[in-house]
């Protein structure tokens, strides 16, 4: 039950984050980036507590490649499949089906540093 409360914790703080993040670069956002940014946040944490001997390079290179796989099933879902059209980056070079794009897989990489490094700390605790 702990580690249950821990990754609803986790998932929650995940999804405002994101959604703050959102809303600072965009100005606006959508309620499954919370799902996008809760999942995310859980996978990461979940990295950290597995595969605690992988540097922080690696750490953040495996968690770019996370966000940016959790974004594309988001877009595939919301965007392509019930076309809400939430986002698109069709007109970004290196997209992949207008969902994901290289730019933002790079800058998820720069944000998975303090990430991984705040992770790494609340995995030492628990």
């Amino acid at each position: 039950m702990k580690s249950l409360m821990k990754y609803l914790f986790l998932g929650t703080v995940g999804g405002v984050l994101y959604n703050i993040l959102e809303i600072l670069w965009r100005g606006k956002t959508h309620i499954s980036m919370t799902f996008a940014g809760g999942v995310s946040l859980v996978l990461i944490f979940m990295l950290n507590e597995k595969a605690r001997h992988l540097s922080l390079f690696k750490k953040s290179l495996i968690g770019a490649a996370i966000i940016t796989v959790v974004e594309f099933i988001s877009g595939y879902i919301v965007n392509l499949k019930m076309g809400l059209h939430v986002w698109n980056y069709s007109d970004r070079a290196f997209h992949f089906m207008g969902q994901v794009c290289l730019l933002y897989s790079f800058f998820w990489f720069l944000l998975c540093i303090p990430v991984n490094f705040v992770c790494k700390k609340l995995v030492s605790r628990s």
